[in-house]
């Protein structure tokens, strides 16, 4: 069976810009209407005209027989040749390289031949001669022949009539006033389309802005009223997105600070007691307690991970080192492979964040050795962490990216989080106007990639 095509395969030719759709439309548009008056015009105008001047032509023909009846045979001759000479010079004359193509007549010098000689037809049929045959010579001059029968015999003659029915050059005043008029529509509608992608450019700029995380600068509410009522709308749902988000933090900072009173309690209830409880269960206690912190610690960087702050040049490789440290007062080795960077703008406290909660993700649902490297690319500078355990489904990866959200290993294992490891590193990256990705695959574990602007986020 053929597959079928695909809609980008066959809608290849349609432009796929709004500036494109309004330009090739406007271009159909003038040809069709350019089509259309002139079918009016041969319908309303040239074939009428045609029909009166194919009556004249026979009357006048009907004349000129009338004529050669009357005259002696001897000054018939001398007659069409007189006749024919006057029509010759009463034509303007022909270039050379133009006269084969003058020999040919057109479409409306067919009409009208074929209507003379529909008429001229019924009254030789009346009179049993033979049927009109017409001509067109190189001087562009129309010849008709008339068969004249008298004593004699059959008498034939060429009589020109270029005054009844002049043959007249194709000009292309047609197709020049059409691609004059499809050139001044085009510009136009350019000027107009210009005009509307401009805010639209803008939207769609403040929304990419949006989907980073960023406010975006509000946008300008004149113009018309289409263009307004856009800009209102886009301007009033990310304030509305701005004022859910920071009651959203808020609310979530509240409550993860508040939790830390009765968390710290606890853990110096533990420890007082510990000489009358059972040393396991005091150490079980205190390690519960420790993944609460954990958790509440959480929550208070996811809702930190927006607060502003002023980016600076920093060297990623100086940024990795410092978190190796960290993680060796830990008794963790962090396996280093850096290459050469250049300073990029950034947040420092923020990215340090960030690469805190990769780390840790994958010493927690990893497998060591894990490993942090750096590199540079034609996309700008990154950071990634790997580590070799299992891995995540692909059908995963993008699920744990968001909020509370934890990898099928990680739910079945009972590994402490609260899910905000990666929405944490998602947000931060998406500030610096970079990216998260994530790889995986069967026994090469997970490997989390952050990609960032040279230039840092505008």
């Amino acid at each position: 069976m053929t597959p079928s095509p695909t809609p980008q395969a066959t809608r290849g030719w349609w432009p796929r810009s709004l500036l494109g759709r309004n330009l090739l439309l406007m271009a159909v548009l003038i040809v069709l209407g350019q089509l259309v008056a002139a079918v009016l015009v041969r319908q309303m105008i040239f074939q009428p005209r045609v029909a009166q001047v194919a009556d004249g032509v026979a009357r006048n023909v009907g004349a000129l027989r009338a004529g050669l009846q009357a005259l002696p045979p001897a000054q018939r001759a001398a007659f069409v040749e007189a006749f024919n000479q006057q029509a010759v010079r009463s034509v303007p004359p022909v270039a050379a390289e133009n006269a084969a193509r003058r020999a040919l007549l057109s479409p409306m010098e067919r009409q009208f031949v074929q209507a003379v000689s529909r008429r001229l037809g019924a009254d030789d049929a009346a009179t049993n001669t033979s049927q009109p045959v017409w001509r067109r010579d190189s001087t562009g001059v129309l010849a008709l022949r008339v068969v004249h029968q008298g004593p004699e015999g059959a008498e034939t003659y060429w009589l020109n009539l270029p005054s009844v029915f002049p043959a007249r050059e194709f000009t292309g005043a047609w197709l020049a006033a059409t691609l004059a008029s499809m050139l001044l529509a085009l510009l136009g509608a350019w000027w107009l389309q210009r005009h509307i992608n401009r805010p639209l450019a803008q939207v769609v700029a403040a929304a990419r802005q949006l989907a980073q995380g960023l406010a975006p600068a509000p946008l300008p509410e004149d113009g018309p009223e289409e263009i307004a009522t856009v800009g209102r709308s886009f301007n009033h749902m990310a304030h509305s997105l701005a004022a859910a988000e920071q009651e959203r933090a808020l609310m979530l900072a509240g409550v993860s600070h508040d939790l830390r009173t009765p968390l710290t309690k606890l853990r110096l209830g533990v420890e007082i007691a510990g000489a009358q409880v059972d040393a396991p269960l005091a150490a079980s206690m205190a390690r519960s307690i420790d993944e609460m912190d954990g958790i509440v610690g959480q929550f208070l960087q996811f809702a930190r991970s927006g607060e502003a702050e002023a980016p600076t040049p920093a060297s990623l490789n100086d940024l990795a080192q410092a978190v190796a440290e960290a993680q060796a007062d830990h008794g963790r080795t962090l396996r280093l492979a850096l290459g050469t960077l250049p300073d990029v703008p950034v947040r420092p406290q923020a990215l340090r964040r960030a690469l805190d909660n990769l780390v840790e993700n994958a010493w927690r649902h990893g497998t060591p050795p894990v490993l942090l490297r750096t590199g540079a690319d034609a996309d700008g500078v990154w950071l990634e962490v790997q580590d070799q355990g299992p891995g995540i489904a692909p059908a995963e990866l993008d699920r744990i990216r968001q909020p509370f959200a934890r990898g099928d290993g990680a739910a079945r294992s009972g590994a402490p989080g609260a899910g905000l490891g990666l929405a944490i590193v998602e947000r931060v990256v998406r500030s610096h106007g970079g990216r998260l990705e994530l790889h995986s695959s069967a026994g090469a574990g997970l490997r989390a990639r952050l990609v960032l602007p040279r230039g840092g986020q505008a």
